[in-house]
């Protein structure tokens, strides 16, 4: 009886060995943003990321199967100083980042929302030059249905005499033209990304044996449970496609440089980081069937290149490049008088800080304008303490390529935004913390904005829409009904990251240059820079009091185990100390850092 259990089991496992007839590993990347070499680039120092650790990988995976391709889902030639440098520097060769990918061997990419960031000349001169295409079917020609890019590829691999077809879709987020530098995206229209599958995928279906759709984009939903995990915006649209385009094998995605290796409803899932930190895995699993291939078998998985040392042929080939980057990067740019430093990127957002300070001035200098909102974009920005400053220093603090705007909006907009803002925290067990939505999808540290021309107060024990306790400009409240000019990167003046607001203010004047290079305009030309700290924000925790009926100020300090000069300070109205009007609304705050 064993013996035939045995002899059943052989037979069984052999018919699926030679049911598997082909094996297709796909392998996908996403939002490389500028990353060839192993290096941190505010440090000088290793760091696990790059294509020339993909490149080892992959041609690690292809010599265990030659049926092996690789797609990039977007955000590809912007994100490093490397990119920063080819593009505003030196452009004399090809773009460093399309030459490794050529080099790998790259099968295809989606276009990405940063693919625009340096404007139209960059962005064609790297398609021209790609030994691969840029795959686009919802980025169209004004006024017309015609793609820009190649919507698709069909790849035919060849197999012991069978081949495989392998269609590949490219979509890309419609939020670049919302925040895009309009005169980048010049003569182009964003569709549906869900529309536009819904009439490809049918007719890629009947062409292709695996149908791969390589989206710049993520997911709006939990892929579990279809809750919403962010503000509909049509940024990502993941979700919505899944469910309501059939036919798709594979869905590569990123944008949210989140790590997601699934099979929803049979669909393969992946969303591989980003900066090449991983590398998606999918494995397809193909037999004939009827004169066509079916899939019989499906994996995915995230590999990470910690273990993988950088390809030496592309290290080589590219090496002179960044030398001459990181030789540019070390040059002095100016000296600082005091720290403009971050050691703690939780508290730097919950108190004001000279870094944020700086960057805050600096845009309002170049644009005149009186208010300011920037971000602490990424955790790996620190700033720099008292003593030399170098380009990469300046750089460093600011590593997106954005624009400056001024809008005229009004004090309820200012209000709505830092109400906005003020989302990016909750507070449980008498702690504030990140939100849930920061945790579990991308943190996007870049929405959450600082102020500088205004003073104010957040609570973030209070209600989602009612934390701004105080907010006033010059030691006065802030008109609703009165217009100010603002100035505020180019992302955000279009509404990026859910601030509405924004959208279709009258936009005042601009800057055409990238930030960061503002700012090392800014520090190079006074050589010498102060930090400064006014205090003019924070956040923390409070309330409203309304005061009773013979309640003094020392009791109500006592009720709630404050000073009476902490109350005063947060009520600068206070005129009356020792008679205080029954009904008057008293200010009750505890800044988180003191």
């Amino acid at each position: 009886m064993r013996r035939l259990l045995s002899l059943i089991f052989i037979i069984a496992f052999s018919t699926l060995l030679l049911a598997s007839d082909l094996q297709l590993t796909i392998l996908h990347t996403s939002d490389i943003h500028g990353n060839i070499f192993p290096v941190d680039y505010a440090t000088g120092n290793y760091a696990a990321v790059g294509l020339a650790k993909v490149s080892s990988f992959v041609n690690h995976m292809r010599s265990t199967n030659p049926n092996t391709i690789v797609i990039d889902t977007g955000d590809l030639i912007q994100g490093t100083p490397i990119s920063y440098y080819f593009s505003r520097i030196d452009d004399s060769t090809v773009n460093p980042v399309i030459r490794a990918m050529n080099m790998i061997g790259f099968t295809a990419s989606a276009i990405g929302s940063h693919e625009f960031s340096y404007g139209p000349k960059t962005l064609e001169e790297a398609v021209y030059c790609a030994e691969f295409p840029f795959l686009c079917a919802n980025i169209v020609f004004e006024g017309s249905e015609d793609p820009v890019f190649p919507p698709y590829e069909i790849l035919t691999l060849e197999s012991d005499d069978e081949n495989l077809r392998i269609a590949i879709l490219g979509l890309t987020t419609t939020i670049i033209q919302k925040w895009e530098d309009p005169e980048h995206i010049a003569g182009l229209s964003f569709l549906d990304p869900v529309c536009v599958a819904e009439k490809y995928v049918p007719l890629l279906r009947e062409e292709a044996d695996v149908l791969v759709v390589a989206y710049h984009g993520g997911f709006e939903r939990d892929l579990a449970t279809g809750e919403p995990t962010e503000e509909f915006t049509g940024e990502n649209a993941g979700y919505e496609i899944l469910k309501r385009v059939e036919g798709i094998d594979v869905m590569l995605t990123g944008h949210q440089h989140r790590a997601i290796a699934e099979i929803v409803d049979g669909v393969v899932v992946s969303q591989p980081s980003s900066r090449g930190s991983f590398v998606g895995r999918v494995e397809l699993g193909l037999e004939k069937r009827n004169g066509r291939w079916k899939i019989i078998d499906k994996s995915v998985g995230l590999v990470s290149m910690e273990t993988y040392d950088g390809d030496k042929a592309l290290l080589e080939t590219l090496g002179d490049f960044e030398n001459r980057v990181q030789s540019w990067l070390d040059q002095r740019a100016g000296f600082s008088i005091g720290d403009s430093y971050i050691s703690d990127h939780f508290e730097a957002r919950l108190k004001d800080n000279a870094l944020i300070e700086f960057i805050n001035k600096v845009q309002m200098e170049a644009t005149g304008a009186s208010i300011s909102c920037a971000s602490i974009l990424t955790d790996d920005i620190t700033g720099w303490k008292t003593g030399p400053i170098t380009i990469r220093d300046v750089i460093s603090a600011y590593p997106f390529s954005h624009s400056l705007k001024v809008l005229q909006v009004t004090g309820a907009d200012i209000k709505t935004a830092l109400e906005k803002s003020a989302e990016y925290f909750t507070y449980a067990d008498n702690e504030i913390a990140l939100t849930e939505s920061c945790l579990t999808s991308k943190p996007m540290h870049c929405d959450y904005d600082m102020w500088e021309g205004i003073e104010y107060i957040i609570a973030v024990d209070r209600p989602v829409g009612e934390r701004v306790l105080s907010l006033r400009r010059n030691g006065k409240p802030l008109e609703m009904n009165e217009t100010y000019e603002v100035v505020l990167n180019s992302y955000r003046s279009g509404g990026g990251g859910g601030y509405h607001m924004f959208e279709g203010r009258p936009v005042e004047r601009e800057i055409m240059l990238d930030i960061s290079e503002i700012m090392t305009d800014y520090v190079l030309e006074r050589q010498v820079i102060s930090a400064t700290l006014d205090e003019n924000w924070s956040v923390g925790t409070g309330l409203v009091h309304t005061i009773g009926w013979n309640e003094t100020l020392r009791s109500i300090a006592e009720m709630y185990g404050i000073s009476a000069s902490e109350i005063m300070k947060y009520n600068p109205d206070l005129t009356r100390v020792r008679s205080i009007p029954t009904g008057t609304e008293l200010i009750i705050y505890r800044p988180a850092i003191p």
